[in-house]
């Protein structure tokens, strides 16, 4: 299922933004819509082209989503955020019943070269939930930040610097597996990809016009010519050359 609505997001598990917050949220709920505001317009053709593939990747994810694992939904719901201002980005997270969004920028739509791009950032971020990413961050959060408040505390800590020490927890905790999991993802998500029918050799190009954060203090995310090597494996793995 997919929608086109404005929404307020967290960016949990961001895996295109230039900008990145490790801090662990809850999950974002869809806003009404208003009756008059302003939006981000996304051409037809860019339109038409996120239908076609989100008809087509939906399914084989769910797919994937169900046969890797138990007691969780695999109903996706997709939408777009059309918010002006929005840098191209797409996330996955979860609404309060525990139903995995996939939620994708008006600007990323707009971004995109090509349908092999765009399904492959709708299989990387499927992925996401299939590994249950999201619930491994906010654990590993969890714990640090008991851990890096618990000893503040011991050491004599105010109040106001048991809190900051508890927050710089939760941004570490996030920070310990992020890395592994955006890998993980490109993994599993050239897996969707190609089984959708799309290239994801092809898709991964998307990464070139990234910028790399391999050098950047604290990111969130490996260097983009890693990511593109895992693709690059696995594709090999199934028999894609090119």
């Amino acid at each position: 299922m997919y929608r086109f609505l404005a929404l307020a997001f967290i960016a949990l598990s961001a895996c295109v933004a230039t900008t990145e917050d490790p801090s662990p949220q809850p999950a974002p709920q869809p806003k009404p819509q208003q009756t008059q505001r302003e939006s981000v317009a996304v051409p037809q053709g860019a339109a038409r082209q996120f239908v076609r593939v989100i008809e087509t990747m939906e399914p084989v994810a769910e797919r994937e989503c169900r046969a890797r694992t138990r007691g969780i939904n695999c109903d996706f719901l997709i939408v777009v955020d059309d918010r002006p201002g929005q840098p191209p980005n797409a996330l996955q997270t979860k609404d309060r019943s525990g139903r995995p969004i996939l939620a994708f920028t008006a600007s990323l739509l707009n971004e995109v070269r090509n349908a092999d791009e765009l399904a492959f950032v709708v299989g990387h971020e499927a992925a996401h939930h299939i590994l249950h990413h999201l619930d491994e961050t906010q654990r590993n959060a969890q714990r640090a930040a008991v851990i890096f408040s618990g000893v503040a505390a011991i050491l004599g800590g105010t109040p106001e610097e048991v809190k900051e020490a508890e927050r710089a927890g939760a941004a570490a905790g996030v920070l310990a597996y992020s890395k592994d999991h955006e890998l993980e993802a490109d993994q599993l998500g050239t897996i969707i990809t190609h089984n959708a029918g799309y290239n994801p050799l092809r898709g991964a190009q998307f990464f070139n016009r990234l910028p790399d954060p391999k050098n950047r203090f604290l990111s969130t995310h490996p260097g983009n010519q890693q990511r593109i090597q895992v693709v690059r494996q696995t594709a090999a793995q199934l028999g894609v050359n090119g």
